[in-house]
């Protein structure tokens, strides 16, 4: 039978549940168990993926296509397990689908409440495809406490006797916060937090305390006494330098072991931990050092690029190579163009991720000429592919006009909305006027590479899969006048009609692709654009 483990918060939020879940599962995977992971996020939207990245961060796409929370991506890169549309919930979602029973006429008249109806939606979304699986972990979103929450928390409290205690655990993530003044670490904030839940009627039995050092006996067996867990229950979650070293932390601190004493199942042999001895190695003991700059709009919130910052280690991991990043905000090179070469011309690699909207896209075009016209190795991504297109039209292919309609109105619109394309032959067809909300082209779709193209060398294969998530396309019928002016398109869908990627042949390394490369890339299994890219800026740092 499948043990679930359910993860909460408290005290605060972003002490990193996510992280904790991701890394617990690698210890797990590592002790030969198959996992699974999922995350039940708390706000009324049915997905992120029409919330403003200042306010939610990355919208992470999974292979079939749902815009979820970035956890999720945690999950994939730590676990090499593809999650899929059923691992993120939000209780808008939750409720949606409830109010359509209700119209319906699915529940027969009665009146529908909080309880069961809407924890039984939870409780089923919970278990729903869990056969064949060791473990299953999911983490609650938000902290306890928190109005949000309480449905979730509460559907928790059911499982936990639906499934049995023996087939169910609970950790609880807390801070454990340092008072320099006092010179100790408080655990006020971690009884509170305790208190918290068991007010909701769950009792945790680990409880991973978020700190900045380690945490002394006495106060390890002052926070067991007054949470009610034994002393070996509480686990430190140490402050690290990288996140790759969490698996190596918490299996230092024991909590895979007391997770498995917990279950009844063997803990004496000790894991393999070389996979991740050697990604930290990587990382702290690099052998080069290359600059990237990445051009973008939601730069003050590195959260909004999670998969694209760790798909550049990622790459650095390839080559044992640290990878220094540079945000850059793609204002910045409107507003001063003659600063460009000042602000541009140290890089080893310059990268324009995706993104949406006019705001920044003249920047954008201006670092894509720069990384052109000065040999500089260039990935763009998305939105990155467009501008390079544009770019191309108006400098190269005497195109002054070139633009996106998603900027409005224009006489050349080398890029533009899609409003049909097939999916497992499947006719999809979106209207300008239509809903925002997972009408984007999103998942995997397939692509075939020209044949002795860069691209194809990179990834060693002409038939590739990659993610996407977007919703203008840049128009194929500039295709030719394009090519004459040096940019091949060595990458299209099976049918030609949409391009994915496209390359300049006589430069060092210049490629653009529409889809996100980013979402697939993992710490042992780096992504090939990345490490390709990476390894085209180490030659420019040497050669520089």
């Amino acid at each position: 039978m499948t043990r679930f483990i359910f993860i909460t918060g408290g005290v605060v939020s972003s002490l990193g549940k996510g992280i904790a879940s991701a890394a617990l599962a690698a210890l797990l995977q590592t002790r030969g168990y198959k996992v699974r992971l999922r995350k039940l996020d708390p706000y009324l939207n049915i997905d992120p993926g029409t919330m403003n990245p200042y306010q939610h961060g990355e919208v992470f796409i999974t292979e079939d296509g749902a815009e979820t929370d970035l956890d999720l991506g945690h999950y994939e890169r730590f676990t090499d397990v593809n999650t899929t549309r059923e691992d993120n919930t939000t209780t808008g979602k939750i409720y949606s689908d409830v109010i359509s029973r209700e119209r319906r006429g699915d529940y027969l008249g009665i009146t529908v409440q909080v309880i069961p109806h809407i924890t039984d939606a939870i409780k089923n979304t919970i278990v729903a495809n869990t056969e064949g699986f060791d473990f299953v972990i999911v983490e609650i979103g938000g902290t306890v406490g928190d109005i949000e929450s309480l449905p979730f928390l509460e559907s928790i409290r059911q499982l936990r006797n639906d499934l049995g205690l023996d087939h169910t655990l609970v950790i609880h993530l807390t801070l454990l916060p340092w008072i320099p003044s006092a010179g100790e670490l408080k655990t006020k904030p971690t009884q509170h937090s305790v208190k918290e839940l068991q007010n909701v009627g769950i009792q945790p039995q680990i409880l991973l305390c978020r700190c900045d050092r380690p945490i002394p006996p006495a106060e390890r067996q002052k926070i067991a006494n007054f949470c009610n867990v034994k002393p070996e229950a509480v686990i430190a979650a140490r402050d690290v330098d990288t996140i790759y070293a969490c698996p190596l932390s918490y299996h230092a601190e024991g909590m895979d072991i007391e997770v498995l004493r917990y279950f009844g199942l063997p803990h004496a042999d000790p894991p393999d931990l070389s996979q991740w001895e050697n990604i930290v190695n990587a990382l702290r003991y690099p052998d080069s050092e290359v600059t990237i700059i990445i051009v973008g709009k939601y730069t003050t919130l590195l959260d909004s690029y999670k998969s694209l910052n760790e798909a550049l280690l990622h790459g650095g991991i390839a080559h044992k190579t640290k990878v220094r990043l540079e945000w850059l905000e793609a204002e910045a090179l409107e507003k001063d163009p003659t600063a460009i070469h000042m602000l541009l011309s140290h890089a080893h690699g310059i990268l324009v991720p995706g993104g949406f909207g006019e705001r920044g896209a003249q920047g954008k075009i201006e670092a894509i000429r720069f990384a052109r016209e000065n040999n500089i190795p260039f990935l763009g991504i998305c939105f990155g592919m467009q501008m390079a297109v544009i770019e191309c039209a108006r400098h190269l292919a005497n195109i002054p006009e070139a633009s996106s309609t998603e900027f409005g109105q224009t006489s050349a619109p080398l890029v533009g909305l899609m409003t049909e394309w097939t999916r497992d032959d499947e006719l999809l067809r979106r209207s300008e006027s239509g809903q925002l909300g997972g009408t984007m082209r999103l998942g995997a779709y397939p692509a075939l590479l020209t044949e002795k193209s860069r691209v194809a060398e990179i990834y060693g294969t002409t038939t590739i899969r990659e993610r996407h998530r977007h919703r203008y396309e840049v128009n194929v019928h500039y295709k030719a006048q394009l090519e004459k002016a040096g940019l091949v398109f060595s990458g299209l869908s099976p049918d030609g009609i949409l391009p994915e990627v496209v390359e300049y042949t006589h430069h060092p390394w210049f490629i653009a692709v529409q889809y996100h490369p980013e979402l697939k890339s993992r710490p042992f299994a780096p992504h090939p654009l990345f490490s390709g890219f990476i390894g085209a800026a180490l030659k420019q740092a040497r050669s520089s």
